[in-house]
């Protein structure tokens, strides 16, 4: 059901703008109280306001917040191309392949990593939601590469700390158009939901720290190779970071990247791999390294870019 939430604008978010002061209050995102505000579920002293409007301190606010989507749960099935790397008692590591998610999501009705190893007979964690068991860190559905899955308690426990510390080391190989200046360096920008709430993110001020290290392997002339290492791991982070610097990754149509260079390279989704991951074992404590060779796509594209060059 519904939940009726009815309070005074505190003193601390006098002239703020509406949706920021519904998200600094119920803590979530601007684009989630923009949709509130635009459905009519928030009233503003008793009139239906806009988003931009600025509240002051005392006025007050009536919010009808919908119940959250139910979520799927993941489904038992083999998934064609993922392939298992390693696997111990309380760890299994994984190739992901292009077309799977990670775990079960609104709107998603395409295979997942947790289902692909349920089916495959593999135990996981039960720990989590029951959607993203085991789940300790999350690819695109169209990023490639290694991943690991909690199969213990005491695994998922752990690994979500190590990687919410950041003591996880992943490497990533993206091919980006054009040539970043300097061809060594750091994307420090902020992360959040694109305003225009389509489902993708964007650097706006006031998100989630986000920062991006990376390092140009090779050149082309249209395009250059780059490893890249993730210090924290938003959702989009690397796609967003590298479009926001004018050099999205080739194939990222969604982030504006050029389709004619896509199609000259052959490439039909975002040039993206997750080439490694390292971190300490949850329970032997002896650190441990993964990695990932290139899909045949993406290395069809990079054979193709540097005939080119």
């Amino acid at each position: 059901m519904a939940e009726q939430r009815s309070l005074p604008v505190p003193d601390g978010l006098e002239g703020e703008r509406l949706d920021a002061a519904l998200a600094r209050l119920f803590g979530f995102s601007r684009t989630r109280a923009a949709e509130l505000i635009s459905a009519g579920d928030v009233l503003l002293d008793g009139t239906t306001p806009a988003k931009s409007d600025r509240v002051h301190a005392g006025a007050w606010l009536d919010v009808m917040i919908p119940p959250p989507p139910s979520l799927p749960v993941a489904v038992a099935e083999p998934v064609p191309g993922m392939r298992v790397l390693y696997e111990d008692d309380d760890i299994v590591v994984i190739d992901k392949p292009i077309g799977v998610a990670a775990h079960p999501t609104v709107g998603w009705t395409g295979p997942t990593v947790l289902g692909g190893l349920l089916g495959a007979g593999h135990r996981v964690a039960t720990s989590g939601a029951a959607e993203r068991q085991g789940i300790v860190h999350r690819l695109d559905a169209n990023t490639t590469g290694v991943m690991v899955v909690a199969k213990s308690e005491v695994a998922y426990s752990r690994l979500k700390r190590a990687f919410k510390e950041r003591t996880v080391e992943k490497h990533y190989h993206a091919l980006v158009q054009g040539h970043p200046d300097p061809l060594r360096g750091t994307v420090d920008a902020p992360i959040d939901r694109h305003p225009s709430g389509d489902g993708r993110f964007a650097v706006v001020a006031g998100g989630k720290e986000s920062i991006t290290h990376y390092d140009t392997i090779e050149a082309f002339r249209a395009a250059s190779l780059l490893d890249i290492k993730l210090e924290t791991g938003r959702t989009h982070q690397i796609r967003v970071h590298m479009a926001a610097t004018r050099h999205p990754c080739v194939g990222d149509l969604a982030y504006g990247a050029d389709p004619t260079l896509a199609a000259r390279l052959g490439v039909t989704r975002q040039w993206l791999h997750a080439v490694s991951l390292a971190f300490e074992h949850p329970t032997g404590g002896e650190l441990v390294t993964f990695t990932s060779d290139y899909p045949d796509d993406l290395a069809r594209s990079l054979d193709t870019v540097r005939a080119e060059s």
